[in-house]
């Protein structure tokens, strides 16, 4: 079944929403949010577009494979918190560059560890819902 609201709608909100989740994990190392928050709004915006134009044209216009981007996230959250043991400091320490850059502000490994989960989170709920419409279509 296909929609021109529904169509037109997605089109206007998944910039929206990819901002959005993009503006949650930037934000929540420091205040609430971060990346499952923000995992959560990405993949609901790739399920909303898949709802509205199919699986296919979603999985195009993700252009990476769901299950890469869980791996790439749990490779990227693993080495965050691996990075401070070659630095002979505790598993998980937060290392923090000196200077904070001016849009994002404080680096460190906790952003990078947050980046991680956002791709696992993303890469999880598209799998699930893509996984949910195409037996819907069976």
């Amino acid at each position: 079944m296909h929609s021109l609201i529904l169509a037109t709608a997605t089109r206007l909100l998944l910039p929206l929403m990819l901002m959005f989740s993009i503006f949650l994990l930037i934000r929540g190392h420091n205040e609430p949010g971060g990346g499952f928050v923000g995992g959560l709004v990405a993949g609901a915006g790739f399920t909303l577009y898949a709802a509205a134009y199919g699986v296919s044209q979603a999985s195009n216009m993700l252009r990476i494979d769901p299950k890469r981007l869980i791996g790439a996230g749990l490779l990227v959250a693993v080495s965050s918190a691996l990075l401070s043991l070659f630095l002979g400091l505790p598993l998980m320490t937060g290392l923090w560059y000196k200077e904070p850059l001016p849009v994002i502000g404080k680096v460190g490994t906790p952003m990078l560890f947050d980046v991680g989960v956002y791709l696992v989170v993303i890469g999880v709920t598209v799998t699930i819902t893509f996984s949910l419409f195409e037996a819907e279509g069976e």
